[in-house]
């Protein structure tokens, strides 16, 4: 074993000799190997400042971890925050189990602008449990597992779908007990649901109330305040954005343009009604009509008279009803 490190084929991942075409950082399943490695680092003093620390480095701050898998009573689906995975890890040890670690087989890794996803269809979780009898678990399942792409390549989205799982009993142990039908009878019942022991079940379950209380927890510990008040607070709040009513769109300011005064026909005919085109013909005949009598009224003399008297008011204070010109070029008011 000494020559290894001169082998031109080694590729241990320790030490100097270490080789490796691209740095850990795209390599995503290299972090999944410092998390087992992590895991059994573990020790039986590991209080809850050690999980965190463990999921600061794992985890980003606003990951989630999902567990999707069927019971006898149909199928469940759990999805925590970042604030109880640490707690999630910690209980999986305090059901019994001594090791924790997950392997990969045949994943596909694929890369977006900020993130590397990982999708492994053969992913087993394996667990070694101490009590209540020494057996060693195999849950079988899909792992799709998201990454930030950076220097710290932390888990943003954990999904694990549990397919099935095998519970391993040694034949020493079997054959220890071969005369004692109680004890052989007791070995033969499973020890876990799904993989899973019934303290993390039971955790699970618990998350689905503890979930929507991160809002009074992180309220509590910001203002010390007492439970009681921390969820009249929230649920006032709650109740105002219920109540406020949805707040406008802004608007853009309409920028106002002068328009250019035109002929008396054509401001009169502004006014005529909201249809569009029947505006526009009235405009164009009342431009048609006042340039016709622009040009008469400037050859004919008698017209442009005919024109302001029939807008001057009569002798008995009535306006000029109609105006008619004789022939011999003199006009004649008709009331």
């Amino acid at each position: 074993m000494a020559s290894a490190p001169h082998d031109p084929f080694y590729s241990s991942p320790f030490g100097p000799f270490y080789r490796r075409h691209a740095p850990y950082m795209v390599q995503p399943e290299y972090r999944l190997y410092e998390m087992n490695k992590r895991l059994q680092a573990r020790s039986e003093d590991s209080d809850n400042l050690w999980w965190d620390a463990f999921a600061t480095e794992f985890f980003e701050d606003d990951a989630t971890l999902t567990l999707s898998f069927c019971l006898e009573d149909g199928p469940k689906r759990y999805t925590i925050g970042r604030t109880l995975i640490p707690r999630y890890f910690s209980t999986v040890f305090e059901g019994g189990v001594t090791d924790l670690y997950y392997i990969l087989k045949h994943s596909k890794e694929s890369y977006h602008n900020s993130s590397i996803t990982v999708d492994c269809d053969q992913c087993t979780m394996v667990t070694q449990h101490g009590k209540p009898m020494f057996t060693k678990v195999c849950t079988e399942g899909r792992l799709i597992l998201e990454f930030t792409f950076d220097d710290l390549m932390r888990i943003k989205t954990w999904h694990f779908t549990i397919r099935q799982y095998r519970e391993l009993v040694p034949r020493s142990i079997l054959a220890m007990h071969a005369q004692d039908p109680q004890v052989l009878e007791q070995l033969s019942k499973n020890i876990t649901r799904m993989g899973l022991t019934n303290f993390t079940l039971n955790y699970l379950r618990l998350c689905v109330i503890l979930e929507p209380m991160q809002e009074l927890m992180s309220r509590h510990k910001t203002y010390n305040l007492s439970p009681r008040d921390c969820l009249k607070t929230c649920l006032f709040q709650k109740w105002q954005r219920m109540v406020a009513p949805p707040a406008e769109p802004t608007r853009q300011p309409t920028t106002k343009r002068r328009k250019r005064k035109n002929s008396t026909s054509s401001t009169s005919n502004s006014s005529a009604g909201n249809n569009a085109n029947s505006t526009n013909s009235k405009k164009k005949a009342a431009a048609a009509a006042a340039a016709a009598n622009l040009s008469l009224s400037s050859q004919v003399p008698e017209l442009g008279a005919l024109q302001r008297c029939s807008l001057n008011p009569g002798r008995d204070g009535a306006l000029c009803h109609s105006t008619t010109v004789t022939p011999t070029g003199q006009f004649k008011e008709k009331h």
